[in-house]
């Protein structure tokens, strides 16, 4: 390939049907392009076909969408075609917890996550110092009346049109999104938090474990519904503990599992990873 290939990753989705990889194969082979990574799945569930490519081509975006379209028109594939390694635009939402935010934030600037994140919101100004040291702008506004929160929630949308925002990232952030806030970012909110739900609610869960004596500790990442923690799995991971834990030491893992899990979930989906299939993903690694 010349100095001047792109690198695309290319996903579709459309009702499993014969003939599709040979159709897609054909576009690209039109395309002038050479494949250097694909994946695929056919859910038996849903009836869908799911598949990511990686492609290599000296075609403009124009001659690759041409090429492509009558391929997804035939099949009517919902598909995008972007850049490998571009830079997902992203807003991160936070509370006072900062360990997630210090993840996200410190694997941006080593290079590690492809995400740019032009701005933290906040409901308390806590995290404001740490945000401060990446150099990445901090804003907070407090939720403590209806009226506070609804403000609060138009500033997420006026950040997401001003930045063409791509995804919004919960990293611990402790406030229930609007039914109307949820629809109108359906697919690009993804949330964390620990295991221990619905089990240990409300303050102090880690405690609450250390009381019943719990044997493991682990971290759900998932898109935010209106349905409260209930939205489509993304990531998950877990860790064995036992009685010598003290509730600090607790609080300790959970927040690293937390950490990695939801860094994790946002990389995937920065790299084009992650598709929908109702009420569950698709996950290609």
């Amino acid at each position: 390939m010349s100095a001047t290939t792109t690198h695309w990753i290319l996903t579709l989705v459309c009702e499993d049907r014969p003939g599709i990889v040979h159709a897609i194969s054909g576009a690209i082979v039109e395309a002038e392009g050479n494949i250097t990574e694909s994946q695929q799945f056919s859910s038996d569930d849903t009836g869908t076909f799911f598949m990511r490519l990686q492609v290599e081509s000296a075609a403009s975006r124009e001659a690759f969408e041409a090429a492509l379209a009558p391929v997804t028109e035939r099949y009517g594939m919902t598909w995008q075609l972007d850049v490998v390694g571009r830079p997902l635009r992203t807003l991160v939402l936070v509370s006072k917890a900062g360990h997630c935010l210090n993840d996200l934030l410190f694997r941006q600037r080593a290079g590690q996550l492809g995400v740019d994140i032009p701005l933290v919101l906040s409901n308390h100004p806590e995290l404001g110092e740490l945000a401060a040291f990446y150099g990445v702008p901090f804003e907070s506004h407090p939720v403590a009346t209806p009226g506070q929160k609804l403000a609060f929630e138009d500033r997420v949308l006026e950040v997401v049109e001003e930045h063409d925002i791509e995804l919004v990232v919960l990293a611990r952030y402790m406030q229930i999104l609007s039914p109307e806030l949820c629809g109108a970012l359906a697919g690009r909110v993804i949330n964390i938090h620990h295991s221990f739900l619905p089990g240990f609610k409300g303050a102090n869960p880690y405690k609450q474990a250390h009381a019943r004596g719990v044997k493991l500790i682990g971290a759900t990442a998932h898109f935010v519904t209106s349905d409260l923690d209930e939205g489509p799995i993304i990531e998950q991971n877990v860790v064995r503990v036992d009685h010598t834990r003290t509730p600090a030491e607790l609080v300790a893992i959970g927040q690293d599992e937390e950490s990695r899990t939801l860094t994790q979930a946002v990389k995937w989906f920065s790299e084009d990873r992650v598709l929908l299939d109702g009420a569950r993903t698709i996950i290609f690694k």
